[in-house]
């Protein structure tokens, strides 16, 4: 983490930028605006495609991209950038507890006076402000977001195993012996870094609720709770009823294996993952969103929460070493523009601006956008809201949970979790 609140050199001459530029003596919407952008594969070019359309419309501003060297997490490779002493006037960012991190080490500013001054606040509902805002203070601009209770799968793969996508718990479990005839693999859980993590957030936002699930975020409830031991027993029972590859082999599967066998090779019926999957299939096997494969919501459990949702979302944050903000808030401007949409939507993914006709998006992504904007609550992905040490220790703990899925070890993981909130707060 990023410990220290003392200013580099280059957060100084960023700040005296800063200073002058509300003086009123920075040229507006010229020179070089520098980005810090950790996106590759479909979303960097995605990325490359939005800047390309941002210099089209101001033919003064030229972006240069700081790229982090950081292998797996990007951000140690940002931490790098940050306290090297580069200069940059935006970063691109997707984990609430790193934007903690960076406001508490004074490397981003509010952009509460911003938001006054441009139409941001009117393209953003107030939901999307709120998961920025930190103490009053909005830090964050939300550019794309995405539906992280999608249960993704192949339509020939269903159809198969002759059974339609279930909208009941029961009905979820009760269809795995049937896939199992079939010699599909009725889910595949990616366990070896994090992506694992995805099956209990839904499970405990269907069973304990977004608010609960805010109050364990933030420390206020504790993981020795009965809600966490529900989720967990609830995990249990989908194991039993053979969901999944053995504890061993799910460690040994990265997100992108899993993905594969539910979306390429159809080995696995299903996947739950973020939805730049959708921009994974469509460009990297060629399939047709809505025809080739789909999504369908976390099952119903029918304890009060099933009209509530899970999120992601990548925001833009202002750098305190930002030397030009005027091309940084008008390439925000531009980001929530229905002609920045209309480049995601090729990519497959969705924009929160009201600017945006959803009829632009392909039925997997509408699908997506509908659970989200008519959910009662929003919540954003656990996992990401959880401070270093205890997002380190969250994540083994359930792997060691898929070795040995015994209520023994529901009470000794959860009792290691709470040893190590309660120093993380």
């Amino acid at each position: 983490m990023i410990q220290t609140k003392t200013r580099s050199k280059t957060i100084l001459l960023g700040t005296a930028a800063l200073l002058t530029g509300l003086a009123g003596s920075a040229m507006a919407q010229e020179g070089e605006l520098v980005m810090i952008n950790w996106l590759g594969g479909a979303q960097g070019e995605m990325m490359t495609k939005l800047q390309e359309g941002f210099e089209a419309k101001y033919p003064d501003v030229t972006v240069r991209n700081v790229i982090p060297q950081a292998g797996g997490d990007a951000r140690g490779g940002i931490r790098a950038v940050l306290m090297g002493g580069e200069q940059a006037d935006l970063l691109i960012n997707t984990w609430p507890a790193f934007r903690a991190e960076l406001i508490e080490a004074g490397l981003i500013l509010p952009l509460n006076d911003s938001y006054a001054s441009t139409d941001w606040g009117d393209k953003l509902g107030e939901s999307w402000q709120a998961l920025s805002t930190v103490n009053g203070e909005n830090y964050g601009v939300t550019y794309t977001f995405g539906d992280r209770s999608g249960i993704w799968y192949r339509t020939d793969t269903m159809a198969t195993a002759g059974i339609t996508p279930p909208e009941t718990y029961e009905d979820f479990i009760s269809g795995f012996a049937t896939l199992n005839d079939a010699d599909i693999t009725p889910i595949s859980v990616p366990a070896k870094v994090w992506a694992h993590a995805e099956w209990f957030e839904s499970l405990l936002l269907r069973t304990a609720g977004a608010d609960y699930m805010t109050r364990l975020a933030s420390g206020e409830a504790s993981w020795t709770d009965d809600e966490v031991k529900v989720a967990l027993q609830k995990w249990q029972e989908i194991l039993a009823a053979n969901c999944c590859d053995d504890g061993n082999t799910m460690l040994a599967l990265d997100w992108d294996i899993s993905v594969d066998a539910a979306l390429k090779t159809g080995d696995a019926a299903y996947v739950l993952m973020g939805m730049w999957l959708n921009t994974r299939a469509k460009q990297e096997y060629g399939d047709t969103p809505g025809e080739d494969f789909d999504i369908f919501q976390f099952p119903a459990f029918g304890m009060g929460h099933d009209d509530e949702s899970m999120v992601d979302a990548k925001e833009f944050n202002m750098l305190s070493s930002v030397e030009n903000r005027e091309a940084a808030e008008a390439f925000i401007s531009y980001m929530l523009t229905a002609d920045a949409a209309g480049i995601m939507a090729e990519y497959g993914l969705a924009s929160p601006s009201t600017e945006v006709d959803p009829a632009i998006y392909d039925p997997v992504i509408q699908r997506s956008v509908d659970e989200v904007t008519s959910a009662k609550k929003l919540q954003f992905v656990l996992g990401d809201l959880l401070p270093g040490d205890l997002g380190s220790e969250y994540r083994v703990a359930l792997q060691r949970f898929l070795q040995d899925p015994s209520n023994e070890t529901i009470d000794t993981i959860t009792a290691q979790l709470a040893t190590v909130a309660e120093g993380a707060y």
